[in-house]
């Protein structure tokens, strides 16, 4: 048995969790932190085979071109290089960053396009807050943003009509991810999740400075020079802002402690959390 095979085998033996006509997975692959939601089990195991198969092809390519990690510049790619590699730099090249900084969200994008090939009409992944979802029926997605007084009390509800959609957050306050920024949160909205993922770290990156207002400000203006992109949300401290078209915002009264527990979480590691 391959490696992949007998990783996916491991997956799918793992606690699947079923309530109100809905399956609820929480995974992790290597560095993945991921969330799989459908109304079909199938499609769960659909999207797990297919991270760890675009995981490894990635994990292939970056042995032999460690260039594509490491670069703060969107990069030259061949025409041949595994689809989760020219997801992410097509969209890297889009909002003028690195081509990892698309990375989740890109591997995101194919899971969710293997659990609508497997029939699922309610399917969203989620790969380390960054999230990939169409669903015939509305999710909920609250926004963590660390000390921020908006963390767990702001959040999006995603209607039929906003899908396909990707959510992506950055953050120099929770987030491991390398940036320059010091958001809370800056949160993209785009019809995919890897140029949402490109995003949210071009607008983190310039939310910067003293005047906490004026860097918020200056994350949003990068947005609204982001071709396709549909919206963004920045937040820093008490400031919050946003520009574009947004699914429909929700005030949370709920605890940030409840949010995670009902992601399927232990602690706050993600910015972006599914109700």
């Amino acid at each position: 048995m391959l490696t992949t095979e007998k990783a996916a085998l491991s997956l799918f033996e793992a606690p699947v969790s079923f309530e109100r006509g809905l399956y609820r997975a929480r995974r992790v692959v290597k560095q993945s932190n991921l969330l799989f939601i459908s109304n079909l089990l199938g499609a769960i195991h659909a999207a797990a085979r297919s991270v760890l198969f675009n995981r490894a092809l990635l994990e292939s390519y970056i042995a032999c071109r460690p260039l594509f990690m490491r670069s703060l510049d969107p990069i030259q790619i061949e025409e041949n290089a595994p689809e989760v590699v020219r997801l992410a730099s097509d969209a890297a090249v889009v909002a003028k960053v690195g081509p990892f900084a698309a990375v989740p969200g890109a591997i995101a994008d194919l899971a969710l396009r293997e659990m609508l090939s497997s029939g699922g009409s309610v399917c969203l992944v989620e790969n380390g807050g960054e999230i990939a979802a169409n669903s015939r029926i509305p999710l909920n997605v609250g926004l963590y943003a660390g000390s921020s007084p908006v963390s767990g009390r702001v959040g999006f509800r995603i209607e039929s009509g906003d899908s396909p959609v990707g959510i992506a957050t950055s953050s120099a306050t929770v987030s491991h991810a390398l940036n320059f920024g010091r958001a809370d949160a800056a949160v993209a909205v785009a019809d995919t999740a890897a140029l949402a993922d490109a995003s949210a770290t071009a607008i983190c990156n310039v939310v910067n400075g003293n005047d906490l207002e004026a860097s918020v400000q200056a994350g949003l203006e990068v947005a609204e020079q982001i071709p396709n992109l549909r919206g963004a949300l920045v937040v820093r401290g008490r400031y919050v802002g946003s520009v574009g078209k947004l699914p429909r915002l929700l005030n949370l009264r709920g605890q940030v402690e409840d949010m995670f527990r009902a992601s399927l979480q232990d602690l706050p590691l993600h910015r972006a959390v599914i109700l």
